[in-house]
């Protein structure tokens, strides 16, 4: 393993920022970590950094303890969500920063920089003033400076979070690309779900310092560890259940669970997908109270007749999606269904 975090532990007076966390990634590995503000992500950047001290536990880069080793020192690329550009010098003069630093001398700092220059879509701007650049080619000429010393562990902190929608899912899929390209490993924190599953060989998902799951984007997504997990993803088809042989008692009425489902009370979760709509006098009987289109389905939120049951959420086809205040009947898809831990 490239980077090793054994019982990290920071503590902010009584409360703890990270707690014991530990965390591996491998050579030429993308990780992202993902949770809501306070759940200890951007901590854990900056005591891999060694911007901040841990107050327990051990960061190990390739095998070493990087306990008292500074931030220079310790080989590793910063990218920040301000960019942090200097606003007096040029885009080559930012590039190279990191270069003149080293003792790189003139002739391979600049070829260095119109190296990562094309390789980051922005052949020919060294001469460009910083301020003059759209917020997407300062956030490449930022990626730029952090990969030009060739670090052995690149780390983003919420790279795309200045960037319109649009744009972060155009950057977001070249920069895989450039990773996967170059054989960079690394390490990024952010809060959008969509960036980091796009960006990632493998999601870890925190809450109150602690690694609450870790997986492919894949594993996460289908198969969440926790109510909290399901939540942060965005599922909200979540109610108490009693398993019993092949279907749960929920306040929605039977629900099939996948086989081997493990027996007895437990929550559960039906993704929306899993929520199929069709004649009001089969399955639950359901009224629609909202449609949100998603680009490229519909959500449709449904009120179902008892009162005490819960609202359910569905995903549509945009021709499918029935009208807001529609009669429907719900059936359940087990391979959706999910047994929380």
């Amino acid at each position: 393993m490239l980077l090793q975090l054994e019982g990290l532990t920071v503590r902010f007076g009584t409360r703890a920022a990270l707690d014991g966390v530990d965390l591996s990634v491998a050579e030429h590995e993308i990780v992202c970590v993902l949770g809501p503000s306070g759940s200890g992500k951007s901590t854990l950047l900056r005591v891999v950094a060694g911007l901040q001290r841990a107050d327990a536990g051990r960061v190990l880069l390739g095998g070493a303890d990087q306990t008292g080793v500074p931030v220079h020192r310790r080989g590793v690329g910063l990218m920040f969500q301000d960019h942090q550009l200097f606003p007096q010098r040029d885009v080559a003069g930012n590039v190279a920063f990191g270069l003149r630093m080293r003792g790189v001398h003139r002739a391979g700092r600049d070829a260095r920089v119109a190296e990562l220059l094309e390789l980051v879509g922005l052949p020919g701007a060294g001469r460009r003033p910083v301020a003059a650049l759209s917020g997407g080619e300062q956030q490449r000429v930022a990626l730029a400076r952090a990969l030009a010393p060739n670090p052995r562990l690149l780390m983003l902190d919420e790279p795309l979070g200045q960037l319109d929608r649009g744009l972060r899912e155009r950057l977001v899929a070249e920069l895989r690309g450039l990773f996967g390209r170059l054989g960079t490993t690394v390490l990024a924190v952010t809060h959008d779900q969509g960036e980091a599953f796009a960006l990632a060989d493998r999601v870890v998902v925190m809450r109150d310092g602690r690694v609450a799951q870790a997986g492919t984007p894949l594993e996460v997504w289908q198969r969440p560890a926790s109510e909290f997990v399901a939540r942060f993803l965005g599922f909200d088809n979540v109610v108490a259940a009693t398993v019993n042989g092949e279907a749960a008692d929920t306040p929605w009425g039977k629900v099939p669970v996948p086989p081997g489902t493990p027996q007895g009370a437990a929550r559960l979760l039906v993704r929306p997908a899993g929520v199929r709509l069709g004649d009001p006098a089969e399955g639950l009987r359901c009224t629609v109270e909202a449609r949100t289109f998603r680009g490229h389905h519909v959500a449709v939120t449904l009120r179902p007749a008892d009162a005490d049951a819960p609202h359910l959420e569905a995903e549509c086809a945009l021709r499918d999606a029935p009208d807001q205040g529609a009669a429907v009947g719900v059936t359940f898809t087990p391979d959706e269904v999910v047994v929380l831990g």
